[in-house]
């Protein structure tokens, strides 16, 4: 009798091909970030559709959001780690479609649409308080505190509702700031690095 529980042969052949969205449970929180991002007006909300004529076709700025949206709920605070994510996460993978933008891609995308960005993340965080969906995630991200439904800390006043929008913005404030702290770190320690290997090439 064995012991141990084993894993698949990663050298057997599967009969069928695996479909992504079988990884993907319906009460994933990946699904309401899907659905909420596709109903959006992206035009209305200041994004920046239109891709360069020239060069290779963009991205789509749905993709680029949903990424933005995912990185925010799951604390990925750096374009570079988003980019990996894209390659091994797959929830991403489902998410985006198996779709991998470069860190520059990703870092330019909120360059172009940070504000925009921003109102997005708000907005969807407050939508998934009023539908009472993920809030376990959602208290992680900001610190807030949420009692029993029948208790009295539960009725909003508007000074309550105020502090909580007061914590939200303060947290995704700090979020983006540091997305940019670390990709000007990235970037320092690239250029760096390359000045170190062309130092030591052959001239």
């Amino acid at each position: 009798m064995k012991r141990f529980i084993e894993g698949e042969n990663r050298n057997q052949s599967l009969l069928f091909p695996e479909v992504l969205d079988e990884y993907i449970t319906e009460e994933n929180s990946v699904r309401v970030i899907d659905a909420y991002i596709d109903e959006l007006n992206l035009t209305e909300l200041g994004f920046k559709l239109v891709p360069a004529e020239t060069g290779r076709p963009a991205f789509h700025p749905t993709v680029m959001l949903k990424l933005y949206v995912y990185g925010y709920l799951n604390r990925i605070q750096s374009s570079r780690r988003l980019e990996r994510e894209t390659h091994r996460n797959v929830e991403l993978m489902w998410l985006t479609g198996r779709l991998t933008p470069d860190h520059k891609t990703i870092a330019n995308f909120r360059k172009d649409n940070g504000p925009s960005i921003v109102r997005v993340c708000r907005e969807f965080i407050v939508s998934c308080r009023q539908l009472n969906l993920f809030t376990q995630a959602i208290v992680a991200i900001d610190g807030s505190k949420f009692e029993g439904v029948n208790s009295r800390s539960n009725n909003f006043t508007r000074s309550k509702l105020k502090y909580r929008m007061e914590r939200l913005e303060k947290s995704l404030k700090h979020y983006f700031l540091q997305l940019d702290k670390k990709d000007q770190d990235e970037s320092s320690f690239d250029d760096e690095n390359a000045d170190k290997i062309k130092d030591k090439m052959p001239h």
